[in-house]
Order: C-alpha cells, then structure tokens, then sequence
C-alpha cells in the first residue's frame, strides 16, 4: 500500500469518527484492520497487488469472510488469503487474543451464577443474548491450546532475569481467596526483553516460587547470570535452592520504600533519600560501601534502628554493580515487570473476581503473550 493509500485509509477513519463519534468507533477499527491486514500480506508476500517482483513469496487469493466479537461492537473483517504459502495476519490474531480470554472470562462468571449487573450487561454485548455453558467451553478452547503451547515453549540462555508476583481475587468453593500470579521476565543474549513464564499459586510461599522455578528449568532455563527481586522470604528461598551462586539484585526501589518505615522526622526524609541515592549511584561497589559507612555512622545516634537497617539491607541492591556500566540503570529495579503488572491489572479489573484459577491465567497468559510478542519484535532492552 502507498503512503498516499495509507493516509486515505486514516481519513476515512477520522471521517467515520468525527461523523458518528464512539457509535462509529466499530466501523473505525474495522476499516483500520481490514487494510492492516492487506498491507500485512504484501509485506509478506514480498510484493503488493499485481507486482511483478523476484522477491515474490506467493500470490493474494481473495478474501474470507470473519466476524470478531469484540467490546467496541462486531467487527465483519476481510481476512486476506494466500496461495502457495501458509499465511494467517498477525494483525488480527494479536489484536483480538486477550479481547477473547476476557470475553471467556467474563461469561464464565456468568454461567456460574456469580456475575453483577455491570457484567452481566458486558457479556450480553459481547456475546449475545445467550450464554450458556457450551459457548463458555467453545470461548475457552479456542485459547488454552494456543496459550499452553506458549507457556511451555522451550527456553535457553537467558543471562538477565526479574521474578515478582502481584495478586487476584478468585471464587474457590462459594468463598472470594486471594491468589497470587507469579511471573519472570528476562533479557536474552540478543537484548530483547522476554515474558519466560507465569503461574498462578495459592501464595508466594517458597513450595510455590520452587514450583514455578524449577517448570523454567525444566523447559532449558540457562546460562543466567543475574536476578532482580524483591526480598519476599518464600522468594528469596526458592531462588537460593535453584539459582545457586548467581548474583541477587535487591530492587532498589523497594529499598528506598521500605527505608521510609524507618525515618523518625519527616524533615530527615528528603536528606536521607539524597544520600542514600549518592550511595546507588556509586561509580563501583567499593565507592558505594564507603559512602554508606558514612551515611550509617551519620545516623548511629540520633537515628539508631534506621542506620542498623540501613546497614543490615542496603548492602542487598549493590549486585547491580557486578554488571557493565551500560546495563545498570535499567537492571538495578524490578520496574520493567511492575509495568507489566500494571497492564495486567489495566485488564483483569474489569473482572474484578475470576471464577476460577483457570479463567485468570488464561487472561493473563493471553496478555503477557501480546506483551512478549511486542517485545520480541520491537527495540532491544540493553546492548548485550
């Protein structure tokens, strides 16, 4: 498609949106996917309509008919099709995964009796004015193939790794339980980031971290050489018993949260926090150790249990500096994975209460798969 094509596509889209504002946000999106899509298969196909071109992959073959059910209204798409050649458009796949494991999960909750009235109202647009127990398994098993694959896909040599776990609330026997999600990310010897697994688990116990390690293992986890976390015990154990001598990073901005707890002036507050970040910031280790003897001994009498927390914890977020110079702002937090958590949160508010532990992975494996994907093809993380 040219440029001059592209712009009339985003035209008509304004055009569409400006005329019927978001009653026409429907007919927007699927004007936007159906040439999406188009442009898609001339990029794979190595030439566009009636090109003639050494760099031909296969031929266009028409269009098929698909309707996607989706929150903004239905969408009736012209998929492209192929000859010669296996093509499907990632632009519709990866468009619509999650949309599908939240519809699953939502009409699931509402066969099972336990759906509100907002969800209720949800469902009945996104699924029709039926909704029984045999669209929620048809919903379901488009995904759970898909996701599982992509959950126990093959790993390797990761030398970066970050583990956190955020928690959901899930119906088990007639009673709302708290759960928590468990998840690893990973920066692979290329410099991509990497979404490598996630679990959920009844609690960050150590049995549970344990488990979720040793599955990274056992699908060809290796070669790291780092790892970013937090110090939650039941953590800290797993990662003790199966990343043996490999270098622990504590976030550092969960640091300087929980040295908050211990300030006892909130004048001292912002004094504390510019010396205990000159600390951080340290050209090598032996620099930061020095200035946090000074800091220490600064605060020994006027605020004794900060300065033996200070000196007991703060030693814990100095193995950042066993890494380039290059790396070590972005490797010494957890913050790339707290925005990740951030965007599964943005996704399972809307329902607020999983009917089961089944219905929350499949959502959040459905977007942390849309994450990795994006990751994988975008701008490397770090330059290995």
């Amino acid at each position: 498609m040219t440029h001059a094509s592209q712009s009339n596509v985003c035209q008509s889209a304004v055009q569409v949106l400006t005329e019927f504002g978001f009653d026409g946000l429907a007919a927007a999106l699927q004007l936007l996917l159906n040439e999406a899509m188009k442009v898609e298969r001339s990029q794979f196909l190595g030439a566009a309509p009636y090109e003639r071109t050494d760099q031909r992959r296969g031929h266009a073959n028409g269009f098929k008919d698909k309707t996607v059910h989706t929150r903004v209204g239905d969408l009736e798409l012209k998929v492209p099709q192929a000859r010669d050649v296996d093509f499907y458009p990632q632009t519709l796949e990866r468009g619509v995964r999650s949309e599908r494991a939240l519809t699953a999960a939502l009409a699931e909750m509402y066969v099972c009796g336990v759906s509100t009235r907002k969800v209720s109202k949800i469902v009945e647009e996104l699924c029709g004015h039926q909704v029984s127990s045999s669209t929620v398994s048809r919903l379901a098993a488009q995904l759970d193939d898909e996701l599982e694959q992509w959950r126990q896909r093959p790993l390797g040599e990761i030398p970066y790794l970050v583990f956190d776990a955020r928690y959901e609330h899930v119906r088990h026997q007639g009673s709302v339980v708290t759960v928590a999600v468990l998840t690893a990310i990973g920066v692979t010897t290329d410099g991509h980031r990497s979404v490598l697994g996630v679990s959920v688990s009844d609690s960050e116990a150590e049995v549970h971290w344990r488990e979720f390690f040793k599955s990274l293992l056992a699908r060809g986890l290796h070669g790291c050489r780092y790892i970013v976390s937090d110090d939650h015990p039941g953590l800290k154990k797993a990662r003790e018993a199966c990343f043996v001598g490999i270098p622990w990073q504590r976030c550092q901005f969960h640091l300087m949260q929980n040295v908050m707890t211990y300030i006892p002036n909130e004048s001292l507050r912002e004094e504390i926090v510019a010396e205990l970040r000159s600390v951080f910031h340290a050209t090598d280790r032996a620099e930061a150790e020095r200035r946090l003897g000074t800091v220490v001994t600064k605060y020994a009498q006027t605020a004794p249990k900060l300065s033996r927390w200070m000196e007991q914890n703060i030693p814990e977020g100095f193995g950042v500096f066993c890494l380039p110079l290059r790396h070590r702002v972005r490797m010494r937090t957890s913050n790339p994975i707290e925005r990740l958590n951030r965007e599964i949160k943005r996704r399972t508010r809307v329902v607020s209460i999983f009917p089961n532990d089944q219905a929350l992975l499949r959502l959040v494996s459905a977007v942390l798969m849309e994450i990795d994907e994006d990751w994988m093809a975008g701008k490397k993380y770090l330059t290995m």
